[in-house]
């Protein structure tokens, strides 16, 4: 799903303009990013928790010529999904 579905799906269900639901969408998702840059995560129940994890540096390789390069440290986002969520997905 798109961020442009996602917003037509929000203005459809909440009978809204784009225009209103894009600033909505766009809030949440700010919201979210801020949280995990000052507070490193952020849990909604039932649907699964975001958190900021270090990766350390590692060897890499380039596909395309076989190279080995360098990768560096760096911290990633990482989902982890709630068990209401796991069983939607998993038909249960």
């Amino acid at each position: 799903m798109s961020k442009a579905v996602l917003v037509g799906l929000v203005a459809e269900k909440h009978g809204m303009t784009k225009a209103e639901a894009t600033e909505i969408v766009n809030t949440v998702l700010s919201g979210i990013q801020s949280a995990l840059v000052n507070q490193g995560g952020i849990s909604f129940v039932g649907f699964g928790s975001f958190s900021v994890t270090d990766r350390a540096a590692r060897d890499g390789r380039n596909p395309n010529t076989g190279e080995s390069v360098k990768i560096s440290a760096r911290k990633v986002v990482k989902f982890t999904p709630g068990e209401p969520l796991k069983k939607a997905i998993n038909g249960l």
